[in-house]
Order: structure tokens, then sequence, then C-alpha cells
């Protein structure tokens, strides 16, 4: 921690002296200016200085917890989009289709006869899906995410109809209806031949959904709240709580896990409000992220922290690639012979080279820039590197947690 001493910084500035011989009333005023300068650039550095010691790493509390009870809620429906220029469903393929549009149709007052069975190819049954925010009240609009469930080529142009969303409860929390928004497109030639660009079978129909019943929450009830950390930490959890503490009074927040801090809180909900948004706005340093070293198997990926460090290991790596060469070589008799037969005989060469292992050493609690700088030394690629760390860990040396994802 840097300590600021005012006195300290005063004498850097030199002493500021009045002459004692001199009434106060002919004191120059370049040097009353002087004297007023010298102390305001003084409070400027001490603030600069507190302001660096407190918002170094610093982070709100609003980015790194939320109020348990405060979330959002999924949403799912089935739909029908029409209009589309014959990129919908095949109706052989997809009876649902037909049967949805039967059903609506009769809902409407208009009974289609059981012998008739429409071929249609300009609507299509698709799903639907939306997130419900909290507090979201009844009028209130929602995006909407439409993907088709058949055989549409695509959604493009097209506009669902009227489709109620559930909750998982049951329960129709918004209805969806509107034109889609739909960024992929194709197109496809005579011969079979096709190109498709993005994804033109799933469209989003902004604010395309209007709220018809709000999700109670707990947020008002109750004498406290509670703050859970997106990510787990037992130092976060400590932290949150002191700097609460200090800010508020002793006693009003409680750390209960790595997760959850209590919070004592007004009951009344205006006061509720500001009382939270005092909180949110709170800055910690939250602790830092235990060692590990993040291994992506699909494409290589490797990620290593900060805080992991290897004991003292030597390592020596090295590749061996295996060379397999086919010919074919044909055999035939001699000219004018009266036996044998033209053949192809196989030749095979098979060569193996094992590369040089150039040995490294890893000093005891080396860190992250020297593992990087030794392997980058001797060429390693990724997937060497997940080798060497691998090798290291069941060695002992490694003093980290290794995932792979």
């Amino acid at each position: 921690m840097t300590t600021v001493r005012f006195g300290s910084l005063a004498r850097a500035f030199g002493p500021v002296e009045t002459p004692v011989n001199v009434p106060a009333v002919r004191v120059c005023a370049s040097r009353r200016f002087l004297t007023v300068a010298r102390w305001l650039l003084v409070a400027v550095c001490c603030v600069a200085a507190l302001s660096a010691m407190t918002t170094a790493r610093a982070e709100r509390i609003k980015d790194i917890a939320h109020v348990d009870g405060v979330r959002t809620n999924q949403l799912v429906g089935y739909g029908l989009v029409v209009g589309l220029d014959g990129t919908g469903d095949q109706t052989s393929q997809a009876p649902f289709t037909v049967q949805s549009l039967k059903n609506m149709l009769a809902q409407l007052g208009i009974v289609v006869p059981p012998d008739v069975n429409p071929q249609l190819k300009n609507v299509a049954a698709v799903a639907l899906h939306a997130s419900l925010p909290a507090f979201a009240k009844p009028g209130q609009t929602i995006d909407v995410t439409v993907s088709s469930i058949g055989n549409a080529k695509s959604l493009r142009g097209g506009a669902l109809l009227v489709a109620p969303l559930k909750g998982l409860d049951g329960q129709v929390y918004a209805i969806a209806q509107g034109n889609l928004i739909v960024s992929g497109f194709g197109g496809e030639g005579r011969d079979g031949s096709r190109v498709t660009v993005n994804v033109p079978s799933a469209g989003r129909i902004p604010n395309g959904a209007t709220v018809e019943r709000g999700v109670p929450t707990q947020f008002g009830g109750g004498d406290a709240i509670t703050l859970n950390l997106n990510v787990a930490d037992f130092t976060t959890a400590t932290r949150l709580s002191e700097r609460i503490n200090a800010t508020l009074g002793a006693g009003t927040a409680v750390a209960l896990d790595a997760t959850s801090v209590r919070v004592v809180a007004p009951r009344d909900p205006g006061q509720r409000i500001a009382y939270v948004s005092t909180l949110e706005n709170l800055e910690i340093e939250p602790g830092e992220a235990a060692a590990r070293v993040i291994v992506n198997s699909r494409t290589g990926t490797v990620v290593i922290g900060n805080h992991v460090r290897v004991m003292q290991a030597a390592v020596a790596h090295g590749s061996i690639s295996v060379t397999i060469q086919e010919d074919a070589l044909v055999s035939q008799p001699a000219p004018f012979a009266r036996t044998g037969q033209t053949v192809v005989v196989p030749d095979s060469s098979v060569e193996v080279e094992q590369e040089r292992g150039n040995a490294f050493l890893f000093q005891q609690g080396v860190t992250l820039d020297e593992i990087v700088r030794a392997v980058n030394q001797v060429g390693a690629a990724p997937g060497d590197l997940v080798a060497i760390l691998e090798a290291l860990r069941e060695a002992g040396a490694l003093r980290a947690e290794l995932i792979v994802i």
C-alpha cells in the first residue's frame, strides 16, 4: 500500500515564508498566489495518489455480483411463419405444418374438409424462444428468436402469426407476432448446386412479443437481500462484506459462503431501490483467480493463468515422424517370351526420422513469462506445449490445475 505524507510533499515544494519585517498589507500579490498555487498542487497530487490506490484494480459490485432472485426467465412457443417465397415446409415430410394450419383456420371459422391435404410451400412451422427479464411488466416488449423445426429452406421474407410464449409452468407470459429479420440467404441452381450464407432457417423479431404477465419476485420481501458473486471466491466474498460494512456500518453484511453475502436492507420498496443502487456502485478489488491451465483439445488453444508456477524440472521434447511412400513397379516378361505375364509389383519405402529434442531447465518457482519464453525457444507447437504441461503435472512439478475442455 502506498503512503502519502502531506509534510514531505509540502517540503518538496520548499518552505513558504512571509517576511517578518514587512507589514501584512505590503505582502506581494504574486507571493500570495504562489503560496496558494503550491498548496493547491499538493492537494491535487494527494487526491490523485489516493484515487490511484483505490481504483487501480477495483471493480463495481454491479459487475461481479447480482441480487438473489433478480433473474431472467426462459419462454418457449410454437407458431407458423407465412408469406415465404416457395421456401416453406414440404407438407409430405412435415405433416404437422398442415395440421397446425388446419387448427388455426378452424379457430378463425374456416373448416377444411378432412380429405383435403393442402400442398403448402409458403408456410413453415417454427419454434419460438425468448428471455423474460426481471421486473418485466405487462405491455412491455421483448425480442423473439424464430427457428424452423421442419424442412423449410429459408424463413427470409416471412411473417410470424400470433403465437403464445409459455414458461416452464405452462402459463402464457407473452404473445409474439411480427416480421422476421433473417441475416442468412441462399441460392440453388437447376443442376443441384447450392450456395448458402449464414443460416437462413432462423431469424429474429426485435420487440416481437408483448408481455402479458409478470413474474413475481422476492426482491421486496424480508429485511435483507443476498448478493451472489458471478464467480465463487472466498476472498472476494470477504472483501465484499468488509467493503459494505466499512461504508454502511458494522454488521450490515455477512458472508454466508464463497458465493453469497447477506446484506441488511430496508423494507420500504422505495428505500430498498436506492439502497441497492448504493451497494452496486461500491468498488472492491476481487480476489485473484486460482492457478489454472486451460487447454482446448479441439483447437489447440492453451491459456495459462498468472499464478501458474513450475517447480524445478528438466524437460526434453522431440518428435518422431514416420514417412511411408508407396510406389508401383511394372514387371513384364522379356520380348517374344512364350510364358509370363505383366504384373504390378508394389514398392514400399518406410523412413523414420526423430528430431533432436532440445532440453531446457525450469528453475523452482518460475513464472508464466519464463515458461512461455522457454517453450518458444525450442519452437514447440500448441500440441507440444500441452504434452509438456501434462508431463510436468504427472511429475508433480506443475503447481496449477490442468483443465481440458
